[in-house]
């Protein structure tokens, strides 16, 4: 059910390796980037780092949501806490679906042990968690992407920096539209 969320959170850590050994990599070379090209790309790779780890913490926060509500322990626990909590959740939810629609959760929810509307509840979460953190992945990847083809269609001394937020790398200015979207009032 939550295999969705898992696999990304499985595959996460070691991305999140492997950037961070292009980030040291990019950083241990002396002397350390001081052309506008050098400090665009560090730029870019410092931003996707964070926002990866950040997207990651949150995935492991949904998949420990998940776990806790279905009474999977994310830690060792007494088998009777866990039994209590399912027990207490019973929701009522309203969907539509076909007969051969709800054969399938009802076998699903079985094979679970959850009632079909937890079921479909939980299962919705974990495909939401799962969701978020590959859209994150894609905006990072061609937020990247992005960054690497400005470099290269610049000469290496002469990418331009001014105070224009175009001049920042892709992944920035997202973070900066962001806090921006975040600052204004609702």
């Amino acid at each position: 059910m939550v295999d969705a969320a898992l696999g990304a959170l499985s595959v996460g850590p070691k991305v999140v390796g492997q950037l961070n050994e292009r980030l040291e990599d990019f950083v241990a070379d002396e002397p350390l980037p001081s052309t506008p090209a050098g400090l665009f790309a560090l730029a870019s790779y410092a931003s996707a780092l964070g926002w990866l780890t950040e997207s990651l913490a949150e995935l492991t926060a949904s998949v420990d949501q998940i776990c806790t509500r279905v009474g999977i322990p994310t830690e060792p626990t007494a088998p009777a806490a866990a039994s209590t909590a399912a027990a207490e959740r019973d929701h009522g939810f309203d969907f539509t679906f076909s007969a051969l629609e709800l054969a399938a959760i009802r076998a699903a929810a079985e094979a679970a042990g959850l009632p079909p509307g937890e079921y479909v509840e939980v299962l919705s979460q974990a495909l939401l968690a799962a969701a978020r953190i590959t859209d994150a992945c894609m905006e990072i990847s061609s937020g990247l992407l992005e960054d690497a083809a400005h470099v290269l269609s610049e000469a290496t001394d002469h990418v331009w920096i001014d105070d224009s937020d175009d001049s920042l790398p892709t992944l920035i200015r997202s973070l900066l539209t962001r806090m921006r979207t975040a600052e204004q009032p609702r």
